[in-house]
């Protein structure tokens, strides 16, 4: 059993709390459904859950436990977040549900004291919000692909039975 100072554990929370708002910030910015409230939220979370195992129980294999079930849990909260759009059968929020997983092992990774790691999480995990979107529009022009259509579907101009 661990016990850490209340400025240790503040700190903690803190890194935590960064993480998730600029993660979040990221996503308000592109006028996604969730935000710099929710990440910032979903961040601290998970950090309060690892904080408070490893002051609990000295059982790594409980601390495990209790990590999966984290993750896990958001899973079904990033799940929230995505919507098919039945009228172009495209689906979204795909990237923004992956964002609100990865913020909670940041904050995990913060929670357990892990700040090399969850700083590096943090900056690729930008890196690929950031530039990821561009890196894509360039692919798509080398390899042009249609989406939500396939030959031979309902949608396909050349399809004589539509």
């Amino acid at each position: 059993m661990v016990t850490f100072s209340l400025w240790d554990t503040l700190a903690r929370l803190l890194l935590a709390l960064a993480c998730g708002a600029v993660i979040g910030l990221n996503r308000d910015l592109h006028r996604k459904s969730a935000g710099f409230r929710t990440f910032g939220l979903v961040s601290v979370g998970s950090a309060v859950v690892a904080l408070a195992i490893t002051q609990v129980s000295p059982d790594v294999n409980a601390v495990s436990r209790v990590i999966q079930g984290v993750l896990t849990g958001i899973g079904f909260l990033g799940a929230g977040v995505i919507l098919h759009q039945p009228t172009s059968s495209r689906v979204t929020g795909l990237t923004t549900a992956a964002a609100v997983w990865l913020t909670a092992g940041l904050g995990v990774a913060c929670g357990l004291g892990e700040f090399p790691l969850a700083l590096a999480g943090l900056a690729v995990a930008l890196v690929i919000l950031i530039i990821g979107r561009p890196i894509e529009l360039f692919l798509e022009k080398l390899f042009p692909v249609k989406h939500g259509k396939r030959p031979g579907g309902a949608d396909d101009p050349n399809d004589s039975d539509g």
